[in-house]
């Protein structure tokens, strides 16, 4: 029986086909945009048993195509932050979302998803629960609907629903993101091209380099997609992080540190680095004012809750093992 990957050649998409396929798993329909045909990168070393394209995919399942499927892994929208076409985003990401979940239901087929962070907006609680929800954007408000949408309709489902709200990802297979890419990227990018990363200036009463963020890495992310498929019985909405933020600094820190080790070089301290003109300040952008997250940490209760007892990596390891891996050491 086939499992729908939905944005199988974006980020988290192409990680969780590969780990699929690492797990034996190949027969696997992958949905996706190509329109940016570079993504295809993404899925030339994964197996799978058909390609299809996003806007056939519904019309198809309601034609009969997939009688025979597992589950569906929904990993697909726009996750642009910026985005000011909100039409578009509520199309792509709200209602394409809920005709998918119609259909899962219809057919009593799980129906595993990708929410965000994002719709805490710039609060401080981090845990799943209607006060604290405040979305700073269109993204983020199209995220929270239908989480909105899944929370009214979890108490007569007739099969699993689990929605995972992901706070900072970083990892293998992300560059087709642009600017949109996370902070590792960025930063890894940064320092090999000019040998310094650059940071924004303090917002929201923390210093430069102080925003804190709850990274987690992509591996994490993988894990916990793969640890519901395994168990159907498991639905909600669910953050998923690593339950402990860590500042921009320490990311700049590690991401260098990473690159000098591979090349024999000895770790500096945040210091030294900032002593040697390694991380610089730079003024925080004006159109982000009011529209950034200054602080996140995801509450990880109700994962854990729900039997997830793996151990998150620490930014410096995961960075540490993205850097080697994009070195091709």
């Amino acid at each position: 029986m086939a499992l729908i990957v939905t944005g199988a050649a974006g980020f988290i998409g192409s990680n969780l086909v590969k780990a699929l396929n690492a797990r034996g798993e190949t027969d696997i329909v992958a949905v996706d945009n190509l329109k940016r045909a570079d993504k295809v990168a993404n899925l030339s070393d994964c197996d799978i048993s058909d390609y299809v394209d996003k806007l056939d995919l519904v019309a198809r399942l309601r034609a009969g195509h997939f009688d025979g499927v597992r589950a569906v892994l929904h990993q697909g929208a726009c996750s642009d932050t910026m985005e000011t076409d909100g039409r578009y985003m509520m199309e792509n990401n709200y209602q394409y979302s809920l005709d998918l979940l119609a259909w899962c239901q219809e057919k009593k087929v799980p129906f595993i998803y990708a929410s965000s962070a994002s719709v805490y907006g710039s609060g401080r609680a981090f845990k799943e629960s209607r006060e604290n929800e405040r979305p700073l954007n269109v993204y983020g408000y199209s995220k929270f609907l239908f989480d909105a949408a899944v929370r009214r309709m979890l108490d007569k489902r007739t099969a699993q629903v689990a929605g995972f709200r992901y706070f900072n990802v970083y990892g293998p297979r992300e560059a087709h993101k642009g600017r949109m890419a996370s902070v590792a990227f960025h930063f890894f990018n940064q320092y090999r091209d000019a040998g310094k990363v650059r940071l924004f200036e303090g917002s929201d009463g923390f210093g430069p380099g102080e925003q804190v963020r709850d990274f987690i890495s992509v591996e994490d992310v993988v894990a916990v997609n793969l640890h519901f498929l395994d168990r159907h019985e498991l639905s909600g909405v669910f953050n998923v992080g690593t339950g402990r933020g860590q500042t921009f600094n320490d990311m700049a820190r590690a991401t260098i540190n990473a690159v000098r080790r591979a090349r024999n070089e000895a770790p500096l301290t945040l210091e030294q680095l900032r002593s040697a003109g390694a991380i610089e300040s730079i003024a925080f952008p004006p159109q982000l004012v009011g529209k950034y997250q200054s602080y996140t940490q995801a509450d990880v209760t109700a994962l854990r809750a729900a039997g997830y007892r793996e151990p998150f990596l620490e930014v410096e390891e995961g960075v540490g093992r993205y850097v080697a891996a994009r070195l091709g050491v």
